[in-house]
């Protein structure tokens, strides 16, 4: 039970780390790359004042999410591949 949750996490952490942002996000709008306003000279609202006005959409938080992961998670995921493809090998788990 356990080991089945540990090998779904692994999947979709490694999925998520693998995603190519130039050629897949970037492609349906999921770039964590802002693009720029047209007119130079428009300011953003300065919502700081109001409470509640730090909301960040669901799309928003998944695509720091995946950046998030791309970026913290390649080296310790590397490790944990090897520790897992090592086990299944000796052990057949």
């Amino acid at each position: 039970m356990f080991g089945t949750i540990l090998y779904v996490a692994l999947l979709l952490i490694n999925a998520m780390a693998v995603l190519s942002e130039d050629r897949f996000l970037a492609r349906i709008g999921w770039s964590s790359v802002q693009a720029q306003p047209v007119n130079p000279y428009a300011q953003p609202y300065d919502q700081s004042a109001y409470p509640g006005a730090q909301d960040v959409s669901m799309k928003e938080r998944l695509i720091n999410l995946i950046s998030a992961v791309r970026t913290l998670m390649r080296i310790p995921l590397i490790g944990l591949n090897i520790v897992i493809i090592g086990y299944e090998l000796i052990l057949g788990g």
